[in-house]
């Protein structure tokens, strides 16, 4: 937000308005704060790391006190934060029409399930999250970071996300939906649609960043392969911002389950970073 939208706040003559716009703008200041703190404890191992200054000299020469630093090292966000953006996290889930005496918005148990998952593992970031849903008519998605819960055949705006993948795509043939590795053209299915007794299911996962915004999304190939590609994030998001960052990619994930109690996660390959 610029000083001039903050200026713009205060003189909103409409007290509703102001207080609505004052909320929000609240909102990402204090996400803007959270990442300025994990920025300067970046900063300071950095200096430490790569410079080989002592904590003490790094303390002067920020100017605040040995005893901060100390505080800063120990209280600071998660390096992979950045993962998901600055913040705030739109969390954004498919609704499909259930057709009784007139049509209305569904949303599927395992999407639901995903999407408190995702609000548990971004709020562990400190990132303050909300909830958008997106339906088979829109073709665009909500401004601002976003954590995506769905796939192509639920929205258009999601159908144009698999489109700009240079790595992975997700698509359909006779035999069902699928993930393909676009350079390999190997094909990954959910063992929900093959003989198998294993309740297992495959998802795709990726990481983008367009302009000045982060987009994470998951999408099984059915919903509850989302919830198990949920669940491997919460598991390995260290692991992957350390492999990839700051470089956007995407990913194979399979997962067990048992209901909705997700009981394995396993990447079927390394990250696919774009652009390599």
């Amino acid at each position: 937000m610029s000083y001039d939208e903050f200026a713009d706040v205060r003189r909103d003559p409409d007290p509703v308005s102001r207080g609505r716009r004052a909320t929000e703008l609240l909102a990402v200041y204090q996400q803007r704060s959270t990442e300025l703190a994990r920025l300067r404890h970046e900063a300071l191992e950095e200096a430490h790391e790569q410079l080989g200054m002592p904590y003490s000299q790094i303390a002067t020469a920020i100017g605040i006190t040995k005893g901060r630093v100390t505080q800063i090292r120990t209280s600071a966000p998660s390096r992979a934060r950045p993962l998901f953006g600055v913040g705030p996290v739109t969390i954004v889930l498919p609704f499909r029409y259930q057709v009784t005496d007139r049509e209305r918005p569904l949303l599927a148990a395992e999407d639901v399930a995903a999407g408190e998952l995702a609000k548990q593992l971004l709020e562990s970031f400190g990132f303050a999250t909300r909830v958008a849903q997106l339906g088979p008519e829109d073709h665009h998605l909500p401004e601002g970071d976003l954590f995506v819960i769905c796939g192509p055949k639920s929205s258009p705006a999601v159908a144009q996300l698999f489109a700009s993948d240079p790595r992975l795509t997700m698509t359909e043939d006779g035999s069902g939906w699928f993930i393909e590795n676009r350079a390999t053209i190997e094909r990954y299915r959910s063992p929900l649609d093959e003989a198998s007794t294993r309740a297992s299911d495959t998802a795709y996962v990726a990481r983008r960043t367009e302009g000045t915004r982060t987009i994470t999304h998951v999408a099984g190939i059915h919903a509850i392969g989302s919830l198990g590609a949920v669940e491997y994030l919460t598991q390995h998001a260290a692991d992957l911002y350390q492999a990839t960052a700051p470089r956007d990619f995407s990913l194979i994930v399979a997962s067990d389950h048992k209901g909705l109690t997700i009981t394995r996660t396993e990447a079927l390959e390394l990250p696919l970073v774009w652009g390599d």
